[in-house]
């Protein structure tokens, strides 16, 4: 079966116009005519009804349509990611806002430094995502012990009460867990099914008592919540490795004597283990010697 008469074909299934598929393809209607009838001939089926003004695709041709836009979608995906490994090599990462905010960009320009010839990009997600199903190279994700396992582990999951040193003047001492219950908490929503500690978690695990102030700040969103302590409004859960830099300027205080572990943490996937491409290995190096 011919690949010329294949595009022909999709050229006009996706006008319903012989007439316009000449004109794209730089051909004439009665040639495209006779490339669809040769492939309807070698195929045994009927592609096209011969309407007024056009044609319309028969069940068969709807079929074959579809795989013939996949297959040349493949194609030229393949084509533009064999052509740009011989330009720079892009490598593209997954992980969600917090972690890419926090310690990933921070970390970046160290990492271009050492290789500027890799062209990096980041994708985000909030809440939990599939990367299975995405084109990425490297997914960093937050999982329990047992999700986690045979993968790179970054980061484990220390976390502990942060608040902005004006909050803590203003509504401390803070050091147990009964005074922590009487004060604004900034909280961040489990809506999207992600499997990071929360407020409930948090005493729970510490055998503490349960939130007793009136009033909470909620958000969906990790770096609006450290906004807000930052400015004072409340104490947040503050992550080991995500809230490090903002600790050491001083915009965030850690009530550390309440901090808690868990079994759970950020791992690192290689999402196609079988391509061996140097920029992976490189970020991969890069990563585990950081």
């Amino acid at each position: 079966m011919s690949p010329n008469g294949l595009r022909v074909f999709e050229s006009a299934a996706r006008h319903l116009s012989f007439t316009a598929a000449a004109e794209e393809l730089r051909s004439t209607q009665s040639a495209v005519s006779q490339q669809v009838r040769g492939l309807e001939e070698q195929l045994g089926l009927r592609l096209f009804d011969r309407v007024y003004r056009g044609v319309r695709l028969t069940e068969p041709g709807q079929a074959l349509f579809g795989a013939v836009q996949e297959g040349f979608a493949t194609i030229e995906k393949t084509i533009d990611r064999l052509q740009q490994r011989h330009r720079n090599p892009r490598l593209t990462i997954l992980t969600d806002f917090s972690l890419a905010s926090y310690w990933l960009l921070p970390r970046l320009p160290a990492f271009r430094e050492r290789h500027p010839h890799i062209d990096v990009r980041i994708m985000t997600n909030q809440g939990v995502f599939d990367w299975r199903g995405q084109e990425v190279d490297i997914a960093i994700v937050f999982g329990d012990r047992r999700g986690l396992e045979g993968v790179p582990r970054l980061l484990d999951e220390e976390v502990f009460p942060v608040c902005s040193p004006g909050f803590l003047e203003e509504f401390g001492p803070i050091d147990d867990l009964a005074r922590l219950s009487e004060v604004p908490l900034l909280t961040l929503t489990a809506d999207q099914g992600q499997s990071w500690l929360d407020w409930p978690g948090y005493f729970e695990r510490l055998g503490g008592q349960v939130h007793q102030a009136p009033s909470e700040l909620i958000f969906n969103n990790y770096t609006l919540l450290v906004q807000a302590a930052i400015a004072g409004q409340g104490v947040a859960l503050g992550w080991r490795g995500l809230v490090d830099d903002l600790l050491e300027r001083g915009m965030l205080v850690g009530l550390e004597g309440l901090n808690l572990r868990t079994p759970n943490g950020y791992g690192m996937i290689d999402v196609h283990p079988e391509d061996r491409s140097p920029a992976k290995q490189a970020f991969q190096d890069w990563v585990l010697s950081n």
